[in-house]
């Protein structure tokens, strides 16, 4: 019984909180790139379209259909990225990955609140849908520094 326990402990009243208030929740028209990803074991997805100026994210929307865990993460990172670079969304990614799968320290600011997701680090089946967002947002950031090269 104490699995359960430990899965009723991971959906806090914070991550719960993080995952009904996402922000950017809306698509954006002409985004410099979109790109959405999923996970095959949940079947969760995140689509991000952003904009980007002078290596900046200046614009940004998300449709995010996920668990409260991949909603919570789609919430931090909705609100952490306006104004960073590639190098930061990569790092704060890494970071991310770190922190669940080898025990590493939590994100820097402004990526530090995904250390609500901490108490899923035991819950490796969960991992995929937490680092969708991240994910989504890195590969767009590369795709759109790519297209403005072009």
């Amino acid at each position: 019984m104490s699995g359960d326990n430990d899965l009723i402990k991971l959906y806090s009243a914070r991550i719960l909180a993080l995952a009904a208030a996402i922000p950017h929740l809306a698509r954006l028209d002409n985004p410099d790139a979109t790109v959405k990803r999923r996970s095959p074991l949940c079947g969760s997805t995140v689509t991000v379209d952003l904009c980007v100026k002078d290596g900046r994210v200046v614009r940004f929307g998300q449709d995010v259909k996920a668990c409260a865990l991949g909603q919570a993460a789609a919430a931090v990172v909705g609100e952490a990225v306006i104004g960073r670079s590639r190098a930061e969304i990569d790092k704060a990614r890494d970071q991310l990955k770190a922190m669940l799968k080898s025990e590493g320290p939590v994100p820097d600011a402004p990526f530090d609140g995904l250390e609500v997701l901490l108490p899923a680090r035991a819950f490796k089946n969960r991992h995929a849908s937490i680092f969708l967002a991240l994910d989504a947002t890195a590969e767009a950031m590369q795709e759109a520094e790519q297209a403005h090269c072009a």
